[in-house]
């Protein structure tokens, strides 16, 4: 390890990359912990203490929101405003077409309808945390110029953060959305293990060890769905042009059993969040109707199996939609008959379009459900066992694994570039 550690510092343009990345993600966290004026900390830790959904949040905003630091919502308003753009364009061709075949412009057009996006959604979401915070008596009364000014402040730290991560993926060394979440997460570790020790109880042996059981399965259950992939063989007819031929090789297409990584799993828990965040804003409402309707859906969201189904289902659903946004296998089959490759025993064309459907459907059927189980794992695990904070840690494990991999892909393709031994 110490050998390939050295090789990637070998390399001077991977070694700037890697140094710029850190010192980005230091800024980041020097942000997140900036607060915005008139928090009362020991209200704002019994808040968070007795409040599962808001931890998880705060893992989103990358430990921004547990400090209601001017970074307070993090990344999330940008994860949403991907969320909905994805959904558009399934509803609207001229998007998805301006997405995947239109180049390199396309996509940076689309890319910045995303980014304005983001704007007003940093705005309905900080105004609504707000308000929330102020009704649990975390933040005082605020003036309208102090609400204004708190705004303003939390929305450009969105922005801020969406354009780290936009820097950070341009170096090629992973996802700049996910490098964030999960600095937030390593950064959260220190804390975590010395609450841990300080509250140790022998007598809870067993629900100690369940947790670091859960923690390996995890981690080993999200290595093996990241890195299992099927190969389809292709062949490629011979082509002879003049006295040289062409083609009559053979080799494969990987299939992976997730292609979309660990997007699901940040997709599901952002549209989990939503209704208990608005549930909670208007459970004090003045309208008795409203606030009823609030407490409901609230509660409704806070029971372990209605929670745990509904979390299940939502993995399962957005890693069938985000591999059929970032899969299409008719451009797969236009691109092989293109190149005179076919899939052995398959028709080219449309025949081959709808072997490449099935088998991915297949494929993705078995990586979600995995993924999803994972994903849920955690909370059979605390109902057994008490511990709340182990969902809060499976979910912050299966993210910080899968950009680990990823990391790890990234930088071992870089250095197999440059001729250097990957990892």
């Amino acid at each position: 390890m110490l050998e390939k550690i050295t090789q990637i510092f070998k390399v001077k343009e991977l070694r700037k990359k890697i140094i710029f990345i850190l010192a980005l993600l230091v800024v980041f966290r020097i942000a997140a912990n900036v607060p915005l004026p008139g928090v009362d900390t020991s209200q704002l830790k019994s808040f968070f203490d007795s409040n599962q959904l808001f931890g998880m949040m705060n893992m989103f905003s990358g430990g921004g929101l547990s400090n209601i630091s001017i970074v307070l919502l993090g990344v999330g308003p940008y994860i949403t405003a991907s969320i909905i753009m994805q959904l558009l364009t399934m509803i609207f061709p001229q998007l998805e077409k301006l997405q995947k075949e239109e180049g390199e412009a396309g996509r940076q057009k689309f890319n910045m309808w995303t980014r304005w996006g983001t704007v007003p959604l940093a705005g309905l979401q900080t105004f609504a945390m707000i308000n929330l915070l102020r009704s649990q008596q975390v933040l005082g009364d605020l003036s309208g110029v102090d609400m204004t000014v708190i705004l303003i402040v939390a929305t450009a730290g969105t922005i801020f953060l969406m354009w780290l991560g936009e820097l950070i993926t341009e170096k090629g060394i992973g996802n700049g959305v996910s490098l964030i979440i999960f600095a937030g997460i390593v950064a959260s570790l220190p804390s975590a293990i010395t609450r841990i020790a300080t509250t140790f109880d022998s007598t809870e042996f067993f629900s100690y060890f369940m947790f670091v059981v859960v923690g390996f399965i995890t981690i080993a259950g999200v290595v093996m769905v990241n890195e299992g992939q099927r190969n389809i063989p292709v062949s490629y007819a011979k082509r002879i042009r003049g006295s040289k031929s062409y083609g009559g090789t053979s080799t494969h297409l990987p299939l992976r059993v997730n292609q979309a990584g660990v997007i699901p799993i940040i997709f599901a828990i952002s549209i989990m969040l939503f209704p208990g965040v608005v549930a909670s804003f208007f459970a004090n409402s003045a309208n008795q109707g409203v606030a009823s309707t609030a407490q409901f859906i609230a509660t409704l969201f806070q029971n372990q199996w209605f929670y745990g189904i509904a979390y299940f289902l939502m993995v399962v659903l957005f890693t069938y939609f985000y591999t059929a946004v970032i899969f299409d296998p008719n451009k797969i089959s236009n691109n092989l008959q293109k190149q005179g490759g076919y899939i052995p025993g398959v028709r080219p064309g449309a025949t081959t379009s709808e072997f490449l459907a099935r088998i991915i459907n297949r494929i993705t059927l078995s990586g979600s459900i995995f993924l999803g189980t994972i994903a849920v794992l955690p909370l059979v695990v605390q109902g057994i066992t008490g511990i709340g904070a182990l969902t809060i840690g499976g979910t912050s494990i299966l993210i910080a694994v899968s950009v680990v991999i990823e990391m790890v892909k990234q930088v071992e393709s870089q250095l197999v570039m440059r001729d250097y031994e990957g990892f």
